[in-house]
């Protein structure tokens, strides 16, 4: 009975988050009511696994946080400090414009779970050392702080945003102002090629 009542608690709590994913790629805000109907479960049932749609909208996200700290990992042991660099934005950017969730849930000043508070610390660290490298490597100009990539990369999602389209056009416009940026950052003012893909798939939902 434990094991049958352990696997229904299962696909209920799978049901709610795919759910809820389906919600966060429309563009409705999660509420744990409106997902308990959606989801064909009980309100109770809902509250009992997410204690507010915070939670539910982190754990949402979870996937792609977890792939970009993976790729921040895997920059920082990358001996070439601007590539690194470039590489790690590069997933970033196009997480940002390719997954609702990332946004709302790495804006938001608190956290409902320990692992996204990891995770975003995670993200933060990488992102900051990967700056140091290259600034001190110096291919990055040296005013640029860790304090200014997080309103530059939301400044891309945001430009992104504004002007819509397909997720294919999303992703194309989002390399172009990351290269413009990119531009922007380096030590030597000069032109940046344009990122391309073949840095590996991002996660899907």
């Amino acid at each position: 009975m434990t094991t049958a009542l352990r696997k229904d608690a299962a696909r209920n709590w799978d049901r709610i988050v795919a759910v809820a994913r389906d919600l966060v790629d429309q563009g409705v805000p999660l509420q744990l009511n409106d997902v308990a109907r959606r989801a064909g479960l009980g309100v109770g049932t809902v509250y009992r696994h997410f204690a507010s749609p915070e939670a539910l909208l982190e754990t949402v996200a979870t996937p792609c946080l977890e792939a970009l700290a993976a790729h921040g990992e895997q920059a920082l042991a990358d001996t070439d400090p601007w590539r690194a660099f470039e590489g790690f934005l590069l997933r970033v950017v196009e997480a940002q414009v390719t997954d609702a969730s990332l946004a709302p849930v790495t804006a938001a000043e608190a956290d409902s779970l320990p692992r996204t508070s990891e995770l975003k610390e995670s993200l933060r660290s990488a992102g900051g050392t990967l700056l140091d490298r290259a600034r001190a490597a110096g291919a990055v100009r040296p005013d640029v702080v860790a304090g200014d990539l997080v309103p530059l990369m939301c400044g891309i999602a945001h430009a992104v945003d504004v002007r819509g389209r397909t997720s294919a056009d999303r992703i194309d416009t989002a390399r172009r102002y990351l290269s413009t940026l990119l531009g922007g950052l380096r030590a030597t003012g000069e032109r940046v090629p344009c990122p391309t893909a073949g840095r590996g798939d991002l996660p899907s939902h």
